[in-house]
Order: structure tokens, then sequence, then C-alpha cells
């Protein structure tokens, strides 16, 4: 079957065919605009935070929102390099989900771990459901990881019997 390239339908139904996927195309090409302009929103209202911040001495909580904010900043890119793949490919691929959910994990674990060196956050119950967000957030980690993992030695192992045949 070699030479055989993707279905080409006629008639009505290439036409709504092409028309959907011309539709794709426009919400995909949408979504990375906001999610560009998203992003460099967050970076530069993050930086007028931190210049805020180091001119009244930079206290703690701020640089806690500046790590939130910077990492809510990657999940953002990494999305809009899930769109950019996703347009390019039209498929919906699940390694840059799983990667935009182990930063999003990431993220939470330390700003929850952050919050605890703050002197006033030290409560026995905060203390506790802190404690239990960051085990289970922790569990999602190594799920995704194996997950990820799993993916790529999957695809490592097609390649290799594409390469034998």
């Amino acid at each position: 079957m070699e030479g055989t390239g993707p279905v080409v339908e006629k008639g009505m139904r290439g036409a709504v065919a092409r028309a959907f996927s011309l539709t794709e195309d426009v919400v995909y090409a949408g979504m990375g605009v906001l999610l560009a302009f998203s992003a460099a929103a967050l970076l530069v209202s993050g930086a007028l935070e931190l210049w805020t911040a180091t001119m009244q001495g930079a206290p703690l909580k701020a640089v806690i929102a500046l790590l939130d904010r910077t990492l809510l900043v990657l999940m953002l890119v990494e999305l809009l390099y899930t769109v950019r793949v996703s347009f390019r490919q039209h498929a919906l691929l699940p390694e840059p989900f799983l990667i935009v959910g182990l930063i999003a994990a990431t993220r939470r674990i330390l700003v929850v771990t952050a919050e605890f060196s703050l002197k006033d956050a030290a409560q026995a119950a905060r203390f506790r459901d802190g404690m239990l967000e960051i085990g289970l957030l922790t569990v999602m980690v190594v799920a995704l990881v194996a997950s990820l993992l799993m993916l790529r030695s999957r695809g490592r192992s097609q390649n290799e019997m594409a390469a034998a045949s």
C-alpha cells in the first residue's frame, strides 16, 4: 500500500470536509492568538508587579505571586505549542497535554510549598490540608510522568518496527 495518500472526497462530502477543516484552522489560529496575548500580558504584568515589590522591599508574598504567575505563563506557552502542533497535524496528540498537566501540578506544588514559608500560614489545619494536597499532586505527577514514558517508549518501538520492515 505504498504511495497512498490521504483520502480526498469529492462532491458535497468533500466540500463539507474542507469547510470543517478551514473552520478548525480558524479556531486554532484564534486560540493561538488569544494564548499568545494572554501569556504576553501576564509576563508584562508580572514584571511590573516584581518591580513594584522590589521597590517596596520585595515581600515574600510578591515573590510567591511572581513564581505562580511565571509558571502560569509557562503553561500558556506550552498550550500554545499544543495548539501549533494540532494546527499543523490536524490531530490532538496526548503528549503536549500531559506536559501541561505536569507543569500545572508542579506549579501548584511549588506555590503550596512556598505558602508554607509565610509565618502567618502556619496553622495546623492549613498545614494538614496543604500536605494532603501536595501528596495528591505528587501522585498525579508520578502518573503523568509514567504516561509520558509509556508514550515515548511506544513511539520508539513503533519507529524501530518501521525501520526493521
